[in-house]
């Protein structure tokens, strides 16, 4: 639909387009660079990433310039650019403890198998705006000395508490799991099941409550952050709930994406992503479930987002717990893509007039009808 049934609405369509790029790339400032974005507004890169389902920093760093910084609609437009790719493999599997640590921390547990590995965080810092002038802020970072020989993202300081896995000499960057401890004490339930053998794909396959974890666990991770959190904050804090559940563990790294070699068949590792993983545990205290074990939810999504990762795990455990009972899946499953959800509304933009006249026409039939029937 557009503009064009009013007089000179497609001439009208050309020039608001030009608008916007008049406005997206032109000024006076200086042009900004893909790497400015890239290496300034990270957190937002793997966001847009995450939401459009598509690990490629570069494009997801184009997509909010043209945006103009609306995540939405750049992680749309990367969602958009993905359905035109073709797809020439499929990964291979990938154990989670492959994963390379740069921040890990047990909020559940003060010295948790393994180290407390802070990274970068502002968990213990207040959220002050700062207010220092801009060639203050240019000087002190040419003052600083960058070390290009590792990613930022790999500076890992040690926090409070050495677990007794770094302390036999383990890599602390591969630390042990807390789930095996949990395990190995017995109080865990297990919720081992045949029924979800390989990972649903939620883009070839329509997603319905009552489908298996794998496609859940899935449409989370492409979930608008916004949503995800506001659905689990929701059906946490209500009425009747008194519990929530603690972060077994927290974990930001990268994982190798392999793919089977062509000729020889060999798995051979094409590139590393950054994940945030998290393993969350709740407390089991209804009637109807083991109250000497505890459960756990999982949470797994591209980049560096771990509030996402957080809210999708605890949403994972209450539909668990929920078990059909309420609407919460379908919640989970067919209200949380912030792309659908803003075409929805952008739709409404768009003309209606054949739609709204049609429910005047219908309002005016209704009036005439109650006004003959009081005539009478």
């Amino acid at each position: 639909m557009g503009y064009s049934g009013a007089s000179g609405g497609h001439e009208a369509i050309l020039a608001a387009e030009e608008l916007v790029e008049r406005r997206r790339y032109g000024g006076p400032s200086d042009w900004l660079g893909i790497d400015q974005i890239t290496e300034r507004l990270r957190l937002a890169v793997d966001r847009i990433m995450g939401e459009g389902g598509l690990w490629a920093p570069e494009l997801a760093a184009r997509a909010l310039r043209q945006s103009e910084g609306d995540v939405q609609e750049a992680a749309q437009l990367i969602r958009a650019h993905r359905s035109t790719l073709p797809r020439v493999a499929y990964s291979e599997p990938v154990h989670a403890d492959e994963l390379k640590i740069s921040r890990r921390i047990s909020p559940a547990f003060r010295n948790p198998p393994g180290s407390q590995l802070l990274g970068r965080t502002l968990d213990y810092v207040g959220r002050l705006l700062d207010l220092m002038p801009e060639d203050q802020a240019k000087a002190r970072l040419q003052d600083q000395q960058p070390d290009h020989e590792h990613d930022h993202d790999h500076e890992h300081p040690h926090g409070h508490g050495h677990g007794h896995g770094h302390a036999n000499g383990d890599d602390p960057r591969r630390p042990p799991r807390l789930l095996r401890l949990l395990r190995s004490m017995d109080l865990l339930v297990d919720r081992t099941t045949d029924a979800d053998p390989e990972p649903y794909d939620i883009t070839r396959s329509p997603v319905r409550p009552g489908i298996p974890r794998s496609a859940r666990l899935t449409a989370m991770a492409r979930a608008e952050t916004g949503a995800l959190v506001h659905l689990w904050y929701s059906h946490t804090f209500r009425p009747g709930r008194h519990n929530h559940e603690f972060p077994g563990e927290v974990r930001h790294g990268t994982l190798p994406v392999r793919v089977r070699h062509p000729l020889t068949g060999a798995p051979v590792t094409v590139t590393e992503v950054r994940v945030t993983e998290v393993e969350t545990i709740d407390d089991l205290d209804r009637a109807e479930e083991d109250r000497s074990r505890l459960d756990m939810g999982y949470g797994m999504c591209f980049g560096h987002n771990e509030r996402k990762a957080i809210a999708m795990a605890g949403l994972d455990l209450l539909v668990h717990r929920d078990g059909g009972r309420t609407e919460l899946e379908q919640e989970v499953l067919l209200t949380l893509d912030g792309i659908e959800a803003s075409g929805f509304l952008e739709h409404l933009k768009l003309p209606h007039y054949v739609d709204f006249r049609s429910v005047l026409d219908r309002k005016r039939a209704v009036r005439a009808a109650l006004e003959e029937a009081t005539a009478r």
